[in-house]
């Protein structure tokens, strides 16, 4: 065994197995995104995503799905597609103007973990602490657990934003992936709505 062979042994040793986070991607059938908004989700915004997670030790298992946007007779967006126990990852080419976003929202949302993506405002990185990956800032919502919160105060929702990016930027330019790691693990584990 040579000398590098076991400088790299002992470090793999030491890393720990990455956290496992289940993700399924519900592809709206309604959507009407164009051919270069879906080029870029699958081809730099989603690897993008997936690579900065990985950096910082959580490995995103995906599956995938088609599903709707509906409208109720309320005009309430109703969700098809969606799985328990998951985070739902749905793409389509806006979000519902109930949720006051343009690129992303993530809620709970009976009893379903829940992210919107809009391909028609979505981006890779670009500014750090300002303007990161789309998809990475909306599932730190979850993985963060801010969503979970109970009717915030007013300062509390902008200064939610503020923190997502902050850790998002971390993420992308640093790899450091500890206190999101650590929060992601005690999201997996908190008791969910059957």
């Amino acid at each position: 065994m040579t000398r590098r062979t076991l400088l790299w042994s002992t470090l793999a040793m030491a890393a720990p197995a990455p956290l496992m986070v289940p993700v399924r991607r519900v592809m709206d059938s309604r959507a009407k995104c164009t051919p270069n908004q879906l080029q870029q989700w699958w081809n730099v915004i989603w690897p993008e995503a997936s690579r900065n997670f990985g950096r910082g030790g959580i490995r995103l298992q995906t599956s995938d799905a088609t599903g709707e946007i509906k409208r109720t007779a309320s005009s309430r967006p109703l969700f098809t597609g969606l799985e328990r126990g998951v985070i739902n990852l749905v793409i389509t080419d806006h979000v519902p103007l109930d949720y006051g976003a343009t690129a992303g929202v993530t809620t709970a949302w009976e009893g379903y973990d829940l992210c919107v993506i809009a391909l028609s405002d979505a981006h890779a990185d670009q500014v750090p602490y300002f303007s990161v990956n789309t998809c990475v800032h909306e599932l730190l919502h979850l993985l963060l657990q801010d969503v979970l919160l109970r009717k915030p105060k007013w300062y509390q929702t902008g200064e939610r934003e503020v923190r997502i990016d902050w850790y998002a930027t971390r993420l992308w330019l640093f790899g450091q992936g500890d206190t999101i790691r650590q929060s992601a693990e005690a999201y997996l584990k908190r008791p969910r709505p059957g």
